[in-house]
């Protein structure tokens, strides 16, 4: 079973930064063609998007609250994927998830349900 592992979470002041990660463990399996995004989960709240990448790293999505603030990137080689999160707002506060298409795609969706392996999560908290 293929399971994704996120690192990098914690806690931080409003304007800090943070840089979250995210790679595969345990059976061997390359997401190196496949689109890859991070979610996010405030308690008392639905999964929403926050960013996608395609597995050139030529489009990129961003939700319209973390758009020039937040940046995806990844490292195919290494079938990895990142969050680098600046000036983090107390509104950023929830459970990040990375998670990854089981199979090529063009371009990345923003819905939740068109990825089939997740990460259990990283919790970042930005304190006022």
């Amino acid at each position: 079973q293929v399971q994704l592992v996120e690192s990098g979470g914690g806690l931080v002041q409003a304007g800090g930064s943070l840089r979250l990660s995210c790679a595969p463990s345990g059976r061997t399996f390359t997401f190196s063609r496949n689109p890859m995004a991070w979610f996010r989960q405030a308690p008392g709240k639905e999964r929403e998007f926050v960013a996608a990448i395609n597995w050139s790293s030529s489009i990129t999505y961003y939700a319209d609250s973390v758009k020039d603030r937040f940046t995806i990137s990844r490292d195919s080689a290494m079938n990895a994927v990142y969050l680098q999160m600046n000036s983090l707002k107390p509104e950023d506060t929830a459970v990040y998830y990375c998670a990854a298409e089981s199979a090529p795609r063009a371009t990345p969706s923003r819905y939740w349900g068109d990825y089939d392996f997740w990460g259990q999560g990283a919790q970042v908290t930005v304190s006022s």
